[in-house]
């Protein structure tokens, strides 16, 4: 018997979320923009789409299976990725696309016991605009913008039961969790943008180190 689920995060940024002179670009003339709210149910295998239509900054979405004999698990795999979205801004009619960078994903080895399989994923990536401003720490001024990062956690069990978790996430911006089936199961707590653009970089604030 193969059993089979996937969990996703996709994350987008909610009106008033920004604070500070950051949000001119939102408040001033359309140059930037906020994002309508995800909906209750989404198409999780076409997250693709949803991107070409600027309805998210980034998804992190993790797919897997295990075969069941006899109640126990004699196979295993995964499979899934990074999502990212570029940004726009429009200046007067024309519009300007900045390329976002996506970073390489990290997968841990699954933890596999005779009944349950625990797969791990951590995605996530860089906005492609400047950010220029001053952090809490050396080197007190930074120009890339921070690193965006979701890690999700998806268990499937040999009698066919399902976890989800997210696992770790940056405070910003917004993060929603979707079933297998596509619909929305949890979303992350407070965001804080202060938090996010003042010290998530470096080695010891990012998964990736950077």
């Amino acid at each position: 018997m193969r059993i089979e689920s996937s969990v996703s995060s996709v994350s987008w940024i909610p009106s008033e979320a920004i604070k500070g002179m950051t949000k001119m670009p939102f408040e001033v003339g359309g140059v930037a923009h906020y994002d309508k709210p995800l909906p209750d149910v989404i198409d999780v295998n076409d997250l693709e789409k949803m991107r070409d239509n600027d309805q998210f900054r980034f998804a992190n979405h993790l797919a897997a299976w295990i075969r069941v004999e006899n109640g126990r698990i004699i196979d295993f795999g995964q499979s899934g990725g990074t999502v990212l979205n570029c940004t726009h801004m429009k200046v007067g009619p024309k519009e300007i696309v900045f390329q976002a960078t996506a970073f390489p994903e990290i997968r841990p080895k699954p933890k596999v016991t005779k009944t349950s399989a625990t797969f791990v994923q951590t995605c996530g990536g860089r906005p492609g605009m400047p950010a220029p401003r001053r952090v809490r720490r050396k080197p007190y001024i930074q120009l890339r913008p921070p690193t965006v990062w979701t890690t999700l956690k998806l268990t499937l069990h040999a009698d066919g039961r399902v976890e989800h978790e997210l696992a770790g996430a940056t405070p910003f911006p917004r993060h929603w969790v979707y079933d297998g089936e596509g619909k929305l199961i949890a979303k992350s707590g407070m965001i804080d943008f202060k938090e996010w653009y003042t010290k998530v970089f470096g080695k010891k604030h990012t998964p990736w180190g950077n």
